[in-house]
């Protein structure tokens, strides 16, 4: 037991070191290459389809369906498609939009498929059998494109090698509360720094499922939108990628979304990302690892195709450092090894750097003041390891999911309500245990204090902390939903 304690220990410590060294490379690239590239004036106006996938959006629908007709690009090369696969009034507020914009001269074509077959990948691969379009835009339900979004992403494709345009992430609703806050630290930081990395030093780098445009031809090259994950968009941009395209990353266009109020929402929406990474590494690892790359392209892939195994880590440390106190105690020689190893996890402060970054590109003058609220989504973030662990068991199990939408609200103001709308989840049972390994973590924490140890104190009260963090956030939000009349 002890030699098997020191082998899985010094094993999660070198992997966390790792993902550490990588967090703080991509800061440093990101400050490196921070100019967006300069894109040539287009001369003629191709005709773009945009593809608006959509179930059950009754809040948001005609807000999407309204900013994407607005779109200022020439109005016969320019077509929308509303890709609906609502079952509630959904389809009729979508149906009376689009029915109205018809009326005024646009191309805006409501689309029935009459099932839900591959979910949002079906949807868009029905959307684009419908078209002869070249490049085809896409935009989620909780997003409202800028009227010059294609002004500024169509005239990357003029570098004919270029597959697909990624645009950043913007926020409708970050101030509606601390939760939206935090939220929008991460997507900022998502965003402003390892996607500009990746992007500026070659490395492969993901679609993120909206807010950008694709050419037609790459699509067709990658093997199409593929089901068989639940995130079609990660899959399908790396099987681009690994046919020979390139996206292009455009840090200064902005599309603001609408971002997730509850806590059980923003559950579903991490679960769905992490089981659907974790789906696409398994998928794609051994086709990655064949091609003919250099080595530091395949080590970043690698790297971003697993970004969700750090939760596994820290979900391994909850039981780790208990046994590590335990046998330190027991054994001088181990206990000097075991402090030094410990120090290895001084990269787990890394995140802090990625996250203090991109408020510094955002606001040079005050990005300080948000230091506070920034040790806040570390925190947060380390809350997260139940949530994971259940997106990796499932894998590990093969047990296939359905894609689970993530509900929104047509919520920006703060005091705007979401206990009376329609829409609303259930409490998780994740919460109890959650809990659990929260108390589990506190005693881990007052047995390192009692033993001096104040490395392991810290990084277990941190734990702890994100634990009882993500569990009463939940469990507000359900009493909120349940007793505030509706």
């Amino acid at each position: 037991m002890l030699y098997a304690v020191l082998a899985v220990y010094t094993l999660v410590v070198g992997l966390l070191f790792v993902y550490g060294v990588n967090f703080l490379w991509l800061s440093l690239m990101s400050v490196r290459h921070r100019h967006p590239p300069v894109l040539a004036k287009l001369v003629e106006y191709p005709h773009v389809a945009v593809q608006l996938p959509i179930y059950n959006e009754r809040y948001v629908a005609e807000r999407l369906i309204r900013a994407a007709a607005a779109l200022a690009w020439p109005r016969e090369r320019l077509e929308v498609q509303v890709l609906d696969d609502s079952t509630d009034d959904t389809v009729e507020i979508a149906e009376r939009v689009c029915r109205e914009l018809q009326q005024r001269g646009l191309l805006v074509r409501h689309i029935r498929r009459g099932n839900r077959t591959g979910f949002k990948a079906g949807a868009l691969a029905h959307g684009m059998s419908m078209t002869r379009a070249p490049f085809l835009a896409v935009f989620d339900a909780d997003f409202v494109p800028p009227a010059d979004f294609l002004v500024h992403t169509v005239p990357a494709f003029l570098t004919q090698h270029v597959g697909f345009v990624q645009a950043r992430w913007g926020h409708l609703n970050a101030r509606y509360s601390l939760f939206t806050f935090l939220q929008a630290l991460a997507i900022d930081a998502h965003f402003l720094v390892e996607q500009q990395a990746r992007y500026a030093t070659g490395a492969f780098f993901n679609f993120n499922g909206t807010a950008g445009v694709w050419r037609r031809k790459a699509i067709e090259c990658g093997g199409g939108w593929q089901a068989d994950t639940l995130t079609e968009d990660l899959d399908l941009s790396y099987r681009v990628q690994l046919a020979g395209w390139r996206g292009v990353y455009l840090r200064d266009v902005v599309a603001p979304a609408e971002l997730p109020v509850t806590m059980l929402a923003f559950r579903r929406q991490q679960h769905r990302w992490a089981k659907g990474s974790i789906e696409c590494a398994l998928k794609l690892a051994p086709r990655l690892l064949k091609v003919p790359l250099p080595a530091r392209i395949k080590l970043q892939a690698l790297l971003h195709l697993t970004g969700y195994g750090i939760h596994l880590l820290m979900f391994l440390l909850i039981f780790l450092y208990p046994a590590i106190l335990y046998v330190a105690r027991s054994d001088p020689q181990l206990s000097a090894f075991f402090r030094l190893a410990v120090f290895f996890n001084i990269t787990a402060l890394a995140p802090l750097v990625y996250f203090v970054l991109a408020q510094v590109e955002l606001d040079r003058r005050r990005w300080w003041l948000k230091i506070p609220i920034i040790l806040l989504v570390t925190v947060r973030g380390s809350g997260m390891v139940v949530n994971t662990m259940l997106s990796i068991v499932q894998v590990a199990l093969r047990r296939k999911t359905a894609f689970e939408r993530t509900p929104k609200f047509g919520i920006r103001q703060r005091g705007e309500g979401w206990t009376d709308k329609v829409y609303q989840l259930r409490g998780n049972p994740l919460v109890l245990i959650e809990l659990l390994l929260g108390a589990v973590t506190v005693r881990t924490a007052t047995y390192a204090a009692h033993l001096d140890d104040w490395v392991i104190f810290v990084y277990a009260g941190l734990l702890a902390a994100g634990l009882f963090m993500v569990a009463g956030f939940s469990l507000l939000q359900v009493l909120q939903s349940r007793f505030v009349d509706r």
